[in-house]
């Protein structure tokens, strides 16, 4: 997988969309702006994604959900977006524009299934597999959180994954969909990896 990465990489870097997570943080504010100051017309019902709106045609759909902003509040609007901002550019830096495109693309097309199987999806999860490729890369990178208690990056993702496990326990179907289907670009980038340690770790202990 990182060969073939590393080729992708390095032959079409000028095809990518460089700083792609700063596009997506401008185009959520933007969204938020908009309904914040015309609600009647509801600029958010036109891009979220669902399956009978594709049926219709309307396949812009596809891409404008990405932009759908996480938050009503304007404090915690502010707050994701530098977060979404700084851990996308983050990843970035460490992978390079080819593959943070990828994985970005890969949990696009992971909720368009799930769209197409339950009847919509939002890009929620999507938005929180950056965040677990980020603990993924730097497990031990310190955060101030509420602006107060410093905690490391893997404990936070250690609770993000325990809340994915319980809602997909107690969720309905279509919830436990959007989480396999959130999970996917995560399990290509990593998953062998975590395999290949997994198999060291258990040769390890039998010698």
């Amino acid at each position: 997988m990182k060969r073939w990465l590393n080729r992708i990489s390095y032959k079409y870097d000028r095809y990518a969309i460089h700083n792609l997570m700063m596009t997506v943080v401008i185009g959520m504010a933007i969204v938020f702006i908009a309904d914040l100051f015309n609600p009647s017309v509801n600029l958010q019902s036109y891009l979220m994604l669902t399956r009978d709106a594709l049926l219709r045609g309307q396949v812009w759909r596809v891409v404008t959900f990405i932009f759908l902003p996480p938050s009503d509040s304007i404090l915690w609007i502010i707050f994701s977006l530098y977060f979404y901002y700084w851990i996308g550019s983050a990843l970035e830096n460490q992978w390079g524009a080819v593959r943070f495109n990828l994985y970005y693309l890969f949990g696009v097309i992971g909720a368009v299934i799930s769209c197409f199987i339950t009847g919509y999806a939002t890009n929620s999860y999507l938005n929180l597999s950056l965040f677990f490729a980020f603990a993924a890369l730097y497990p031990e990178m310190q955060v101030m959180l509420f602006f107060v208690i410093p905690v490391k990056i893997k404990w936070l993702a250690w609770v993000d994954a325990a809340l994915f496990a319980f809602s997909f326990v107690t969720g309905s179907w279509p919830v436990r969909i959007a989480i396999l289907m959130s999970l996917v670009n995560f399990l290509i980038f990593f998953g062998p990896d975590a395999i290949r340690q997994l198999i060291r770790r258990i040769r390890n202990r039998q010698r």
